[in-house]
């Protein structure tokens, strides 16, 4: 397998990791969008969160609270951003999770816009189709 992030688990690539247990990985982001902006993975490839079991995303949950405790000991308050397929923005797919300590004044911004409102019509159709896939 060529995934970047499996080479850093497997030791095979550098990073700075700073957090590591049977089933999860952290290290800090090689591009951050702020500083200590961290990525936390499971070891185990899976490349989107639905193709994770319980157990896995539980393992990895616990390791992100764990993370998420230290980075708030220091920022001023942090985002975690989870992106699965090229289209919500995943440039590598292996399921990770951004921890992006928020610092007062950092100038950093989430850019979370859209050119058009959602209409009500749309989030009705978009419940229906859920629905019908029995989730």
């Amino acid at each position: 397998m060529d995934c970047i992030f499996c080479k850093i688990v497997n030791k095979e690539v550098p990073a700075e990791i700073y957090y590591e247990d049977d089933h999860a990985i952290a290290f800090l982001d090689m591009n951050p969008a702020n500083v200590g902006h961290t990525l936390v993975i499971p070891k185990k490839h899976f490349e989107t969160i639905d193709k994770m079991n319980k157990i896995e995303l539980d393992k990895l949950s616990e390791a992100i609270l764990k993370i998420s405790k230290g980075i708030m000991g220091i920022a001023d308050g942090m985002n975690i951003v989870q992106n699965n397929k090229e289209v919500a923005g995943q440039a590598v797919p292996h399921v990770h999770f951004h921890l992006v300590p928020r610092y007062k004044g950092d100038g950093y911004s989430l850019g979370w816009k859209r050119e058009k409102r959602v209409t009500k019509e749309e989030n009705d159709d978009f419940l229906k189709k859920l629905k019908e896939v029995k989730i």
